[in-house]
């Protein structure tokens, strides 16, 4: 199978599911609405820490949407078939993440200026927010995938998955919320969005082939 067969049997897939996109989205909507109106903070002082607390409330949100990244089809036996009897397993690998963050990552990126309104984040930060979504969120999936690869198999794998994935978010989190926040006073972001790329490259070299080991050890583990 080519890889446009490959995005259009996940795209399908992911359209059949959409409460794996949609609960995501909710909570995460939840979360800022309730900083927005829980804070004690006039907008000056949120704006400090609004580029944080939304880059914590993105990597909560994809959490969220990779802890079903493989379980149904592992569930099902699906992916068992998928991995042995493809020629090249981590093109299938490859392109199911593509598409968590599409319903993910790009979205959020989408749905930016709407977020930094209610968090309180001047416009004029909201290119570089977006600039920083968008090469940041990549490695979150990839890197993501990896734990949820491995931990596919356990009963309680969404606890085990942020012990995981948590302290590999980190460099993303503190380069994007640095970037949000060099914006907001009107100091270049280059350096910052410069390693989000980084390391977005980097998780798409390895990613791949490391998600793909960890389904093999998590169906042997059956």
């Amino acid at each position: 199978m080519n890889w446009r067969g490959l995005f259009t049997r996940e795209w399908r897939v992911m359209m059949r599911n959409r409460a794996g996109v949609l609960n995501p989205m909710a909570f995460m909507f939840l979360a800022v609405m309730l900083f927005a109106v829980g804070s004690p903070l006039q907008d000056e002082s949120r704006a400090q820490y609004g580029g944080a607390v939304l880059w914590l409330i993105v990597l909560l949100t994809n959490m969220l949407s990779l802890d079903a990244l493989f379980r149904r089809d592992y569930d099902n036996g699906v992916l068992e078939q998928m991995i042995c009897s493809a020629q090249a397993p981590f093109l299938v690998v490859l392109m199911r993440v593509f598409v968590q963050w599409l319903g993910s990552g790009l979205l959020i990126t989408l749905l930016a200026p709407l977020l930094c309104l209610f968090l309180g984040l001047p416009n004029s930060a909201i290119p570089t927010t977006m600039l920083a979504l968008l090469c940041g969120t990549p490695a979150l999936s990839l890197l993501g995938a990896v734990g949820a690869a491995i931990t596919v198999g356990f009963s309680r794998g969404g606890i085990l998955l942020g012990l995981l994935v948590l302290p590999l978010f980190l460099p993303v989190l503190v380069f994007g919320a640095s970037a949000i926040n060099t914006a907001i006073v009107g100091d270049g972001s280059s350096a910052q969005l410069f390693w989000l790329a980084f390391i977005s490259m980097v998780a798409l070299t390895i990613g791949p082939f490391a998600t793909t080991q960890g389904l093999k050890i998590s169906l042997q583990m059956q």
